[in-house]
Order: structure tokens, then sequence, then C-alpha cells
């Protein structure tokens, strides 16, 4: 087996890297070799927070170059378009369609940048309502899992691990919520819900 490059890009607080650790579980649940990497912005909370999972038969690094990933996950508009670089050609670019402005936007400093979501689907981003879709699994601080859901739609791995691993990464009052919003990620790409 190829090694498989994921990306997963937000900010502080939107549960990217519960998400890669899930991925990275899953991954290691099915006998894989897993590499993890973690960057985090400024700021803990709304500072930018890309990770990067690596899995495969042997796998020598953790380090994603330029058109190297092949998924994306962005949990954002602005992180989707600062981590395209990383996707390669042919490549998979999930998009939440949430827009969190940076601090530079906040304070005045510049402007929100215009026309992303044109730009991104120029790009063949496939994007999703995660924070719509969690509320209606329960609870909107499940929309990384919503994502996952939506991503494991690409990816090989037998249902029952992503859930198994799930139920033992969340806070156990969580399970139901969270394993409801995976759900509702799958359907979403499954059906053809997810926006082109």
């Amino acid at each position: 087996m190829a090694v498989t490059t994921v990306v997963l890009a937000g900010v502080g607080g939107q549960g990217t890297i519960l998400a890669a650790d899930v991925l990275a579980k899953v991954a290691a649940a099915a006998g894989l070799d897993v590499k993890l990497s973690e960057v985090h912005g400024m700021a803990q909370r709304g500072g930018s927070v890309d990770t990067t999972v690596r899995f495969g038969e042997q796998v020598h690094s953790p380090i994603v170059d330029p058109g190297m990933a092949d998924h994306l996950v962005a949990f954002e508009l602005i992180e989707a378009a600062r981590c395209l670089r990383f996707v390669r050609p042919g490549g998979r670019l999930l998009v939440n369609t949430r827009i969190i402005d940076p601090l530079p936007v906040l304070i005045g400093d510049t402007e929100r940048p215009e026309g992303l979501e044109g730009a991104l689907e120029t790009e063949g981003a496939v994007f999703l309502d995660a924070e719509q879709l969690a509320c209606q699994a329960g609870s909107p601080k499940s929309a990384n899992i919503v994502l996952l859901g939506a991503l494991s739609t690409g990816l090989e791995f037998d249902r029952g691990q992503w859930e198994s691993v799930i139920e033992e990464r969340v806070p156990a009052a969580t399970v139901e919520v969270n394993l409801r919003a995976f759900e509702l990620g799958r359907q979403a790409c499954i059906e053809g819900e997810c926006m082109r």
C-alpha cells in the first residue's frame, strides 16, 4: 500500500487535533505504520492549526511537502485557501463552509479575502456545512467529527474501526452525538449533499 497523506487544517478550538488523533488511531488499528505532525499558530485559540497524518506499510517521515497531500480537510475557508498548496494534482479537497476571520481582519488591519469559495471550487473543492450537520447531530462542537465522516468516504478503513476509535477517544457523555455526527458527514458525501 502506498503512503496516504491527509492534512487537516483549521484554527485553534475547532478540534483539528482530536480529528487527526482519531484518524491516526484508525489507521494504526488497521495495522498500518502512522506518522503524525502538528503545527500550531501563534494563539492556542484562533491561531492556525495544521495536522498531517501519513499512513501506509512504511512511513519514513511525518512531513508533507507542497503537492503531496492526497486529502486536505479544511475546517474553514481561509485555512483551506492557505493550505491548498499541499494538495497533489487530483487530490481530494473537503472544505467546511465556515469562515473565521483572523486577527488582522478582526482588528481592521486588512480586509477579509473575497471570492474564496469560487477559487476553491475551481480547484475541485467539495463543500460541506459541518456546523449545520453537527447541530443536527446534537452539538455544534462535533463539526470536526462530521468532517471525519466525510473524509471516511474516500478512505478504505472499515466503518466499525472509525466508530470504535471515536467511542474510545471522545468524552463518554458525547459518544452518541459524535457517532451521529460521523454518520451525517458520511451520508452527506455518499448521497451527494456535499456541495461541489
